[in-house]
């Protein structure tokens, strides 16, 4: 049995879902067949993943949705437990949580992540999140600071913590600033010792972060060249660390024979469709409280907010989607993620059709086998 996590596989540019245990997944619209983000919804989805090679799942943690007449995420199946349950229910794919640090506890979460790595045989990943949406840690009872500086301290402690108890054996104590420690020990390990870590950042102190503690640099692509610049940056200043970070970023699909049938289809879910108070709420706490997309372009960006939570548009035929797909490859990125507006009804068109054509290209190479945890 293979213990090698998917998300370490060289040379190959890496496709995963994002969002799909959120309502709506990623499209703020108010369509009826909008992504209903139900348990059955989530392992069947998972399954047509796993079969098809996918690499990874990724989950968004969120506690109050964003209001509007959708309540934009205001269902969303907690992602801990949902990566466990599918990790369980899987072959091949690496599941992620994505973690609040703020709001679990670092002894907690390191359990936690070793356990499902050991249920799922080394496929689990962990998700950081040092916080930004105000109006989530005035729900939790908790008080968002308003610096980076504070936020990114506090994970970083909280993280060395995490990776103390991954790694070290025996008890330990620890005194910091956040958390004081005593007789502290994690057994049993994650089966690699440490799972991918995956960390969205856009401020200087997010990215230093996660420059230092994270495997993938997760961050929008909003004008490729620009992004271009910006990944070759990113990874110099990782090697100036001594480390090798990828860059991911995350795409909305809209995959149709033809030009003319992708567009109409994204006039019926855009439009006067979108949820525009959820999206003006969107952006508000964006603008807030979050670096995470470049703020002298996030005013330019709102329909992409509305489709796909300003994810890069890949809109048309197979053809145009693979070709938006290489363009990410070409401008550095190491992979992307990938929402619909209905996974499970249109990702077996893409697998079909598109990721042929990136095989064909060599950005990505057939998909891994192992045996599954309960074999």
């Amino acid at each position: 049995m293979s213990d090698l996590n998917g998300m370490h596989r060289p040379n190959h540019f890496k496709l995963g879902t994002f969002a799909s245990n959120c309502s709506s997944g990623l499209s703020v619209t108010k369509i009826p067949e909008r992504w209903p983000a139900k348990w059955e919804d989530n392992l069947r989805l998972a399954r047509l993943l796993d079969e098809a090679g996918i690499d990874f799942m990724l989950p968004i943690a969120r506690w109050i949705g964003y209001g509007g007449e959708t309540n934009f995420h205001g269902h969303v199946l907690e992602p801990m437990t949902w990566a466990a349950a599918l990790l369980a229910a899987t072959r091949n794919i690496t599941i992620f949580a994505t973690i609040h640090t703020a709001a679990n506890h670092p002894v907690v979460v390191a359990k936690q992540i070793a356990t499902i790595d050991q249920i799922s045989c080394g496929r689990a990943g962990l998700n950081i999140v040092a916080g930004w949406n105000e109006p989530e840690y005035l729900a939790l009872g908790l008080t968002l600071p308003d610096d980076h500086e504070t936020r990114y301290g506090f994970a970083q402690e909280w993280f060395d913590i995490v990776e103390a108890l991954w790694t070290r054996d025996g008890a330990f104590d620890h005194q910091g600033k956040y958390f004081h420690l005593q007789g502290v020990h994690g057994d049993p390990k994650p089966v690699s010792r440490r799972p991918p870590i995956i960390n969205a950042a856009g401020s200087g102190q997010g990215r230093d972060f996660a420059l230092r503690n994270a495997d993938f640099l997760f961050t929008p692509a909003i004008d490729i060249n620009r992004s271009a610049a910006e990944v070759a940056d990113l990874h110099a200043k990782a090697r100036e660390v001594g480390r090798h970070v990828d860059v991911l970023t995350f795409s909305h699909v809209v995959c149709r024979p033809t030009e003319r049938e992708a567009r109409d289809y994204v006039a019926h879910f855009m439009g006067d469709m979108i949820d525009r108070e959820a999206v003006d709420n969107l952006v508000r706490l964006q603008f807030a409280h979050a670096q995470s997309f470049p703020h002298d372009l996030l005013a330019l960006i709102w329909d992409r907010m509305a489709m796909g939570h300003g994810g890069y548009p890949l809109i048309g035929t197979p053809e145009q989607v693979a070709e938006g797909l290489i363009k990410l490859h070409r401008a550095g990125f190491g992979g992307t993620t990938l929402s619909f507006v209905d996974y499970v009804e249109e990702f077996p068109y893409f697998r079909d059709a598109v990721l042929p054509l990136l095989e064909a290209e060599g950005i990505r190479g057939p998909r891994l086998q192992r045996e599954a945890a309960h074999d």
